[in-house]
């Protein structure tokens, strides 16, 4: 089995690869290709990675290149996670919005904006590079927007399965304070990328028996200070909305923090920076404690466990994806993406029955869907109009002087990533 990562150099990798090796027996590689454009990082982390495959007494082999159709040439699955424009694009994203009073953050409002026009014409250019070279090949992506970038995948026919790991996260959590084992746990979780509820937890797969009301009965406290929410919100909505949610809930709130604090590309530049002296130590064989901070907890378990249900029917048969909502939430169009529990095996991943979903959540995920497909098209064709109308259509925004002066802001800072511009 090949597998390739376009985006191997990224300091996440060293997370990813410490999960192939401890799982080796659900996925086992015999070539793991990473690949990078930029050669100095991948080389680092490419020296970390043989290393924790040696520690750990893995037989298959890590090659690096910055070639890429040599690596997804054969290969069975290529995992993408890029940053187009790296922490120096994620850092204007994250504070030319507030200039405007709107939240600046890499997939939510304006700024999710600027990464998706930058990043979908390089992922589909990498999907029809991969489809030439193996067309059997699964394409994974953590890349963001997962939902908007996934979407795009699929309309082009391209055979993609979107991961984020937002849900994996709540299972670990909630299996914690229950005292339960992670596998245990079925969450019954509905969105979109980003902006999802956890309106039920099952314990023992999708018919179990559902313990939120004991979980928000016992632990209310501890997950709304992880949410960063009040209480009261947790007491009156009876689900868990994901952390992304306190950017709609508290949106003026967080533009205030937001302003008063260095943003959150610059410290993960730093830890960039810090991670990579130490990817250099030849002594180093396994992922180093720092790495925790940097964000992706539990991308290896869901990315291992998404990749072997695919290629060979051994991964977990219910996960959270992004995939084509054909019907599940019949207030989305069939071709929205949506994050749910599916299905998932060889044949690709099949969206479980959802539940109806109450107003107050379906109304706000039909809005953002709608952005969605307003900032597909921006990204697919360009132009001035239809960046102006997707940011106009977001809920965070919906006023048209600053669509326009975010419009103006948003081809300013990334005029060098759009073609059209």
């Amino acid at each position: 089995m090949k597998l390739t990562v376009v985006g191997g150099g990224s300091t996440y990798t060293p997370e990813l690869i410490d999960g192939f090796a401890r799982l080796r027996d659900t996925l086992p590689i015999e070539e793991l290709v990473l690949m990078d454009p930029a050669q100095d990082r991948l080389e680092l982390v490419g020296g970390l990675a043989r290393r924790i495959f040696t520690r750990q007494a893995h037989n298959g082999t890590i090659t690096t290149t910055t070639d890429l159709d040599k690596a997804v040439d054969g290969a069975d699955a290529v995992l993408l996670q890029l940053r187009v424009g790296g922490q120096a694009a994620r850092e204007q994203d994250e504070t030319w919005p507030l200039e405007c009073g709107c939240v600046g953050q890499e997939t939510t409002g304006a700024g999710g904006l600027a990464k998706a026009l930058r990043t979908v014409p390089i992922v589909l250019d990498i999907a029809e590079r991969v489809r030439r070279a193996n067309p059997t090949a699964w394409i994974i992506d953590f890349t963001n927007p997962v939902g908007i970038v996934t979407r795009a995948l699929l309309q082009e026919g391209h055979k993609a399965v979107g991961l984020c790991n937002v849900a994996i996260g709540f299972q670990r959590k909630f299996a914690a304070m229950l005292g339960v084992s992670a596998s245990d746990v079925h969450l019954d979780h509905v969105g979109l990328n980003h902006l999802t509820w956890e309106t039920g937890v099952r314990l023992g797969g999708p018919e179990g028996e559902n313990v939120l009301p004991k979980l928000l009965t016992d632990h209310t406290e501890a997950i709304a200070a992880d949410l960063r929410l009040p209480r009261a919100v947790l007491d009156r909505l009876g689900v868990v909305p994901s952390y992304y949610l306190r950017y709609y809930y508290a949106h003026d709130e967080v533009v205030r923090e937001l302003r008063t604090k260095p943003s959150r590309a610059a410290e993960v530049a730093e830890m960039e920076r810090k991670l990579l002296a130490l990817y250099a130590d030849p002594a180093l064989d396994e992922k180093p404690e720092l790495l925790a901070k940097r964000g992706g907890a539990y991308y290896s378990e869901a990315a291992v466990d998404l990749a072997a249900a695919l290629l060979n029917g051994a991964g977990s048969p219910y996960q959270v994806v992004n995939a084509h909502n054909n019907g599940t939430l019949p207030f989305l169009p069939d071709d929205a993406v949506i994050e749910v529990q599916a299905a998932v095996g060889r044949q690709g991943a099949t969206p479980l029955p959802v539940s109806r979903v109450d107003p107050l959540y379906a109304g706000l995920m039909a809005q953002v869907t709608a952005y969605e497909d307003l900032a597909l098209d921006a990204a697919l064709h360009g132009g001035r109009i239809r960046v102006f109308k997707a940011l106009l259509s977001h809920p965070l925004i919906g006023q048209y002087e600053y669509a326009e002066r975010l419009t103006d802001e948003l081809i300013a800072h990334n005029r060098e990533h759009l073609a059209w511009a």
